[in-house]
């Protein structure tokens, strides 16, 4: 469970006319073979007409840590009703996942230059 929040800085941009702001909460259950997740990504538009900021999802996923071959592969998909939305937002938002979950290789411990996983 947890929060994180944004407000970008597009110095490269320097337009007067974009300014927002992102806020994501997550929250993950683990079962023993598969995972329930939600972590929408609520946006408000500062620069919107008013009553027109906000989009604030809300909705749940499932997902399921496997492996393709011999990859540890991390599969999701997660669906969100947007409760709050300016007129032209959208109303619902899919998202599919495919993680390849890379292990960390470090240098074997005799000194060779062999690289070992984990340890």
């Amino acid at each position: 469970m947890g929060l994180g929040k944004t407000d970008p800085i597009l110095p490269a941009i320097q337009r007067s006319d974009v300014n927002f702001m992102t806020l994501q909460y997550f929250i993950n259950y683990n079962f023993p073979s598969f995972y329930l997740s939600s972590a929408p990504i609520i946006t408000a538009n500062w620069e919107a007409p008013s009553g027109q900021e906000w989009t604030v999802p809300v909705g749940i996923g499932i997902g399921k840590v496997t492996s393709l071959g011999k990859v540890p592969t991390n599969v999701s998909g997660q669906y969100y009703y947007n409760a709050v939305t300016p007129d032209y937002g959208a109303e619902w938002t899919l998202r599919l996942q495919i993680q390849f979950l890379v292990p960390k290789w470090r240098r074997s411990r005799t000194g060779s230059h062999g690289l070992k996983y984990g340890e």
